[in-house]
């Protein structure tokens, strides 16, 4: 026993934990730059126009479903954006979610008298019902169309999106078919944290299982998901996820368990969407949903906080350490060797940081925000996991759950 002691107080037995420690976050940060180039791309979904269709029809009525709870800064310009939908057969139904906002004037305003467009107004949920599960499934029992395409608020969808998902979703017979789009970024916060969780969720899809009929495993983002009204309805639609502030993700799985085709693809010019308008709205939007992500498992929740700590801020904390006492205080230790490995990894997360940034379209200057972003990502994670209550549109959410 005493052998052991000695052997792991040795240099030698330190020296080989920390190479270990620095080659698994070297190695980890480098294929995590590699498969940024490689995210979804054999699911891409292309662009397609009504000039491009090759069927000529039929064309099935789509019913665009817009649920909106004081959306008067976003409403206007959502309801202008889908009545350019170029699909020949639609409708736009906007479920005016009991607003004290003027939202339900603006829709109208923006709709200027289109034919196609109709204002729902929203009643008080049903016991045991979410808010936004509870519009989708009033906007879908109103809606008159065979396929239903659920858009949020604060989504400015491309005239060609809903033609093209509609020919992916005929062709392949879908139950249902959702869609990763673009973030529109404004302010320092948006532009620092947004990106980095983000593509965090985004990570974690693997495109191959989520959309093979073979694997449990299902995704949808609630931006952009479309169904197939008939199969929809083998769920019972949103009743099937009720009182889920996750809905989106728990009806895509739901819809999978029932044996129906699901798919989740990258389109990121389908759409932009503005998710949060201020570090306040950013922190408690994502609270709200990030624990419900994890499967509301706190080990889950605790061991991500840790992992970003051990493999994003800890080796910057390390390398500001290290700097500080070999060239401030003049200690001999750390090795020269840790410090350029350590910077490495540092710099390793900037090109990532980079790589995103790029991959969505910007330039690049964002990355000089990821520290940052990794320490409200930890922020966050441990938040939303000890199940601070926050709230949201009028609504409160403790633990991922909404309270009414």
């Amino acid at each position: 026993m005493n052998t052991e002691l000695i052997l792991i107080g040795t240099p030698f037995f330190s020296d080989l934990l920390m190479s270990g420690y620095l080659f698994i976050l070297s190695t980890t940060w480098i294929l995590m730059i590699i498969s940024i180039s490689n995210w979804g791309r054999s699911w891409k979904l292309e662009l397609q126009k009504a000039d491009d269709d090759k069927t000529k029809g039929p064309y099935p009525l789509l019913s665009i479903c817009i649920p909106a709870r004081n959306e008067s800064q976003n409403i206007a310009d959502a309801v202008t954006a889908a009545l350019k939908t170029d699909w020949p057969n639609f409708e736009l139904l906007v479920v005016d979610d009991r607003s004290d906002d003027r939202t339900a004037e603006y829709a109208i305003k923006a709709a200027a008298g289109d034919p196609r467009f109709r204002l729902i107004s929203g009643v008080e949920p049903a016991q045991g019902w979410a808010g936004k599960p509870w519009a989708c499934y009033r906007a879908a029992k109103e809606a008159r169309g065979s396929w239903l395409l659920f858009i949020d608020a604060d989504v400015r969808i491309h005239p060609n999106a809903a033609f093209s998902a509609m020919t992916v979703g005929i062709e392949r017979d879908l139950a249902l078919l959702s869609l990763f789009g673009s973030w529109t970024l404004e302010s320092f916060w948006e532009r620092a944290l947004i990106p980095a969780v983000g593509w965090l969720i985004r990570g974690t899809v693997d495109f191959e299982k989520m959309n093979s009929t073979s694997h449990s495993e299902a995704f949808a983002n609630g931006q952009f998901i479309m169904v197939q009204r008939s199969k929809y309805m083998i769920v019972d639609g949103h009743a099937a996820v009720k009182s889920e502030v996750l809905e989106d993700v728990r009806l895509a799985q739901a819809m999978k368990r029932a044996g129906l085709p699901v798919e989740i693809r990258p389109a990121s010019w389908a759409f932009n969407v503005r998710l949060y308008r201020s570090f306040a709205e950013i922190v408690n939007g994502y609270t709200k949903n990030m624990y419900e992500g994890l499967g509301r498992n706190p080990i889950m929740g605790l061991g991500a906080a840790l992992f970003l700590f051990v493999g994003s801020l800890l080796p910057l904390i390390l390398l500001f350490l290290g700097l500080f006492f070999r060239f401030v205080q003049w200690y001999s230790v750390p090795n020269l060797a840790w410090l350029f490995w350590l910077g490495l990894i540092v710099v390793l997360q900037f090109v990532f940081r980079f790589r995103i940034e790029r991959q969505d379209g910007r330039s690049g200057w964002g990355m000089f925000a990821q520290p940052l972003a990794a320490f409200m990502l930890i922020f966050i994670l441990l938040r939303s996991t000890l199940k601070v209550k926050v709230s949201w549109k009028g609504r409160e959410f403790v633990d991922g759950k909404s309270s009414v």
